[in-house]
């Protein structure tokens, strides 16, 4: 496999236009170079990334698209010089690929802030010109940097959605020291990112206490991802009644939404972590300058927080709520996910149903 790539033997479903829709196509993968790692695909988590980019959302779309980041397999084949992994370990790749390698950030491997941009695992330019192609594939090539180690005996269908929904919440908990036994966490919205944010909470000793516009939620909430409250946003008597009492809160949610009810929920010097994609952020400056708040974003985490985390998992015995679905499937799973119709996370059974 040492020879040049040059049949299309790369199975994949893209999207060919805005529309969206995708369908099978057949690609090739770069040859793998002295530094690469070949994986087999075994599963993708599918991520609203995925709707973004096939849709043209950020009119940035370069078709014929391949989705898919949260990308975990079977090591196939490396090159000469790969130490971190070898043939039959189970990996992973996030949601970039490549990036400069010596600015500060990357020194310190936090690739996602390099300052060049990291190069995203798919519709990003890589290093060479091509176009990134992503997970919805039967196998992928990456330099061993940017492959994760998945522990072992951790499920890989559960690896996948770590490697965004998981880490994009736990490295602003790590940042911002949020993992203190005794402390308090809000979680607004309960999707794939903040469910894990409230698993993580949990695991750190916290505790959380979920933010909700939905009551039907409730239940699941505290029984099922145990929880130790569950708050409707929009009811202002349950609200004040949270009043300066939360150290943490890291908002998920995407829809547009107020801020102040919230801030008003944060202790003295409490911290509010932006991970979600609103329109806009709106607050009064008083919610942030009375009683010193802090408002911050974070996405994603550099190579050496996303090991951290996934040894964290396996240690924690953390496991996303995943539902599977065969690729044929993923059409229809994508308008479930705009509907938020998911519990919480979709992976694609690569290995079993793309032929």
């Amino acid at each position: 496999m040492s020879s040049e790539n040059v049949k299309e033997d790369c199975l994949a479903w893209a999207a060919r236009d805005p529309s969206g829709v995708l369908s099978p196509y057949k690609f090739s993968r770069r040859s793998i170079r002295e530094d690469d790692v070949s994986l087999r695909i075994t599963h993708c988590g599918v991520c609203y990334a995925d709707v973004v980019w096939t849709r043209n959302k950020h009119h940035d779309s370069k078709y014929p698209l391949v989705p898919g980041h949260e990308i975990v397999g079977i090591v196939e084949e490396v090159g000469p010089n790969v130490s971190q992994v070898k043939p039959g370990d189970h990996v992973g790749v996030g949601t970039f690929v490549n990036s400069c390698r010596e600015c500060d950030y990357c020194i310190d491997r936090d690739e996602v802030n390099c300052v060049k941009g990291s190069v995203f695992t798919f519709n990003g330019v890589d290093s060479d010109g091509t176009i990134t192609k992503g997970g919805y594939s039967s196998y992928i090539v990456v330099h061993q940097r940017y492959c994760y180690r998945i522990p072992e005996g951790y499920p890989l269908e559960y690896a996948a959605p770590l490697l965004c929904a998981g880490i994009t919440v736990y490295n602003p908990m790590i940042r911002h020291k949020m993992n203190q036994p005794g402390k308090s966490l809000g979680v607004i919205g309960l999707g794939g990112l903040g469910h894990m944010a409230v698993k993580f909470g949990k695991a750190f000793g916290l505790n959380v206490t979920i933010f909700s516009t939905s009551e039907s939620k409730k239940e699941e909430a505290l029984s099922v991802l145990g929880a130790d409250k569950f708050v409707v946003s929009s009811d202002g008597e349950q609200m004040k009644a949270l009043y300066k009492s939360l150290d943490f809160i890291i908002d998920t949610a995407s829809g547009d939404h107020p801020f102040d009810p919230y801030m008003s929920t944060l202790k003295t010097g409490g911290v509010l972590v932006l991970v979600g994609f609103p329109s806009e952020v709106k607050f009064s400056p008083a919610s942030l300058l009375l009683g010193s708040r802090t408002v911050a974003g974070s996405v994603t985490g550099g190579t050496r927080v996303t090991q951290e985390m996934l040894e964290f998992c396996a240690a924690h015995k953390i496991y996303p709520k995943t539902e599977v679905i065969p690729i044929q499937y993923v059409n229809e799973a994508l308008e479930r996910l705009i509907n938020r119709d998911v519990k919480y996370r979709f992976v694609i059974d690569i290995e079993n149903s793309l032929k």
